[in-house]
């Protein structure tokens, strides 16, 4: 059973930084692509970014503009996003998913994070 749990959401200001952490358990991690997606208040799903299983490929949306880097640690079963230069429309829930970008098959329970002054 896939069990994705999310941490390192908070409060920032705007212009700060988070670094997000998903550890992951219940499947062979090291065999799929993981991706990041966020739920804006009021808004629908919305992919933020996905990581290939080797850590040979990364893909983002353009809405990121170069300000996010995905990471994985295959040996700790565990995904990153660093957010720096953060803006208060990514305010949002973020979910770690297993999948690539449309193509999810789980996720956690999401981490807030706030941007705001």
């Amino acid at each position: 059973q896939v069990h994705l749990v999310e941490s390192g959401g908070g409060l920032v200001q705007p212009g700060g930084s988070l670094s997000l952490s998903c550890t992951a358990s219940g499947f062979t991690f090291n065999t799929y692509w993981m991706s990041w997606v966020r739920r804006a208040p009021g808004k629908g799903l919305e992919w933020v970014s996905s990581i290939y299983s080797d850590n040979s490929n990364a893909r983002y949306a353009d809405f990121v503009e170069g300000r996010f880097t995905i990471s994985r640690d295959n040996a700790k079963n565990t995904l990153y996003l660093q957010m720096n230069s953060l803006k208060s429309e990514d305010t949002a829930v973020y979910y770690c998913a297993k999948g690539a970008r449309g193509d999810y098959d789980g996720w956690g329970q999401g981490t807030q994070v706030t941007v705001s002054s």
